[in-house]
C-alpha cells in the first residue's frame, strides 16, 4: 500500500466510496458488463431485466431473475468488510449500484442501494413486504394473489429520489471520494460525481483504467489486493 494513499483514508473524515459489480465478483458474483458477462453473452439481457418485460412477460422476467441474479450462498468479501469498518467508524458511506445485499450482510452503515436490493421483495398489488424465500418459490403473492417483484430499479424506471437526496448528501460532505469496482458509464450513477464536494480528493481503484471528466488518481488493480493492504 502506497504511504500517501493509505495517508488520504486515515486523514478523510468522510469517504464516499462509489461502487459496483467488481466489488462482488470475489464473493462469486459474475460483472454482468464484463468479457464474458450476462449483458455481453446476452444482448436481451437489458430488456429482460425492463419494466416493459416485467409487464408484459411476468413468467419470463421471474425466469430471467432466479437463474441469473440471485446468489443468496454469496459472502462479503475483504472489500465489504474494509468499507463496512469505516462506515462503523462513522467516518465513511457506500452508494453502490449493486443489488446483491452483500453490504447488508457485512453490517455496512450509511449505505445507499442506488439500484435497490433483489432481497427486499414486495407486492405490486398490495404493496406488502414478503420474504424473498417464498419469492423464489412462487412469484404470485399468497395473500392478495398480486405479482410479486424485487424492489430493485429495472430499465426504463427512474432512482427512488430518497437515494438520490442521500447519496447527493454524501458526496457534498465528502473530503475523500473512492471509486471502487465500476466504469463509472452507466447514468445516472456515473452522474453523481458532478455533485460532489469540489474540494474532495478522488480515487478510483479498478483493473480496467477509467476515463473521467474531472481530476482523479487512478490505481489501476484488483480491488481485493487494494483493500486486504488497506489499514482501517
Amino acid at each position: 500500500m502506497d504511504e500517501a494513499i493509505q495517508e488520504q483514508f486515515d486523514q478523510a473524515h468522510n469517504i464516499v466510496f462509489l461502487t459496483g459489480a467488481g466489488v462482488s465478483t470475489a464473493s462469486g458474483i459474475p460483472d454482468f458488463r464484463s468479457a464474458n458477462g450476462l449483458y455481453t453473452q446476452n444482448k436481451n439481457a437489458e430488456y429482460y431485466l425492463s419494466h416493459a418485460y416485467f409487464s408484459s412477460d411476468p413468467d419470463g422476467f421471474y425466469d430471467f431473475c432466479k437463474k441469473n441474479l440471485y446468489f443468496p450462498d454469496a459472502k462479503p468479501n475483504i472489500i465489504h468488510e474494509k468499507q463496512s469498518a469505516l462506515t462503523n467508524q462513522g467516518r465513511a458511506a457506500v452508494i453502490t449500484q449493486n443489488i446483491d445485499n452483500l453490504y447488508e450482510k457485512a453490517d455496512t452503515k450509511n449505505l445507499v442501494d442506488f439500484h435497490g436490493n433483489l432481497f427486499n421483495v414486495y407486492c405490486e398489488k398490495c404493496r406488502k413486504s414478503v420474504d424473498w424465500h417464498e419469492y423464489l418459490k412462487n412469484r404470485i403473492h399468497e395473500e392478495c394473489g398480486g405479482p410479486l417483484r424485487p424492489d430493485i430499479v429495472l430499465y426504463d424506471e427512474g432512482i427512488e429520489s430518497k437515494s438520490i437526496n442521500r447519496s447527493l448528501n454524501y458526496l457534498q460532505s465528502a473530503d475523500l471520494v473512492v471509486i471502487v469496482g465500476t466504469s463509472m458509464r452507466v447514468y445516472p450513477f456515473a452522474g453523481l460525481l458532478n455533485y460532489r464536494n469540489p474540494n474532495s480528493q478522488v480515487i478510483a481503484v479498478n483493473q480496467e483504467k477509467l476515463n473521467l471528466p474531472i481530476e482523479f488518481e487512478m490505481i489501476q488493480q484488483d480491488a481485493t489486493d487494494f483493500f486486504d493492504q488497506l489499514k482501517v
